[in-house]
C-alpha cells in the first residue's frame, strides 16, 4: 500500500478555509501563516473555549508545523508536514461542530 505524500501546499489547500474560519481571518497562503492560524484554532476548539473532542491533537500538529517552517532541509520539512497532517484528519468535523455551536 502506498502512502500519499502531503506537501505544505496540499495541506494548506485542504485545510486553510476551515482553519481561517475558526481563526476569523482570510485563508492562509503560506505555511507560517497557516500554522499561526492553526494555533489560534487549536485554542478556540480546545478545552478553554469550545471543548470539542479531538481538538486536543491540534497542538501537536502546530508543533510539527512550527518545526517544518523553521526547517531548511526539504526532506525533513516533508516528514514534519506529513506528521502534522496525521493530526489534522478530523479538522473538517471539528470545524463543523464549531460552526454548529456558533449558530
Amino acid at each position: 500500500m502506498t502512502t500519499k505524500t502531503i506537501t505544505a501546499e496540499s495541506l494548506i489547500a485542504d485545510y486553510a478555509a476551515d482553519i481561517a474560519f475558526v481563526a476569523e481571518e482570510e485563508p492562509a497562503t503560506t505555511l507560517a501563516v497557516f500554522n499561526t492560524q492553526l494555533a489560534t484554532a487549536a485554542d478556540r476548539l480546545g478545552k478553554e473555549w469550545a471543548d470539542i473532542d479531538g481538538a486536543e491533537e491540534l497542538p501537536t500538529a502546530v508543533t510539527y508545523l512550527a518545526d517544518a517552517v523553521d526547517s531548511t532541509d526539504d526532506t525533513e520539512r516533508t516528514v514534519l508536514v506529513n506528521r502534522a497532517a496525521t493530526y489534522l484528519t478530523d479538522i473538517h468535523d471539528l470545524v463543523e461542530e464549531y460552526r454548529e455551536m456558533a449558530g
